[in-house]
């Protein structure tokens, strides 16, 4: 079993930043790779970036590449998502997600919301003036 709960959210004008937190209990955190969608409104919720389990290696949807990056601490049970040069587009709830059952982590496997089995509740990022 895992625990996971986001925080960070909030609303930030065009080009500006937050930083959203995963905190995670239960399973061991170094035992499985990390992911990080959104759901906008309106629209199929979405592969945002994800993190292999040493955080050795990065994975990004085309739509954030550059403006975001994704990190997590294993010491600390924690993944982070910083969000850079925020669009109004990016307005969205940001969920993190744990892939206990992945066991090669490609970017099919990582960017796919079926791989992962446990989710946080999400957090709420609005981006407008």
């Amino acid at each position: 079993q895992v625990q996971l709960i986001e925080s960070g959210g909030g609303l930030v004008q065009p080009g500006g930043s937050l930083r959203l937190s995963c905190a995670a209990s239960g399973r061991t955190f170094s035992d499985y790779p990390v992911g990080w969608f959104r759901r906008g409104p309106g629209k199929e919720r979405q592969f945002v970036a994800a993190i292999t389990r040493a955080g050795h290696r990065f994975f990004y949807a085309d739509s954030v590449k550059g403006r975001f990056a994704i990190s997590r601490d294993n010491t600390k049970n924690m993944s982070y998502l910083q969000l850079n040069s925020l669009k109004p587009e990016d307005t969205a709830v940001y969920y993190c997600a744990a892939g206990t059952k992945i066991t090669i982590p490609t970017m099919e496997a990582l960017s796919r919301a079926s791989e992962y089995d446990y989710w946080g509740q999400g957090t709420q990022v609005t981006v407008s003036t």
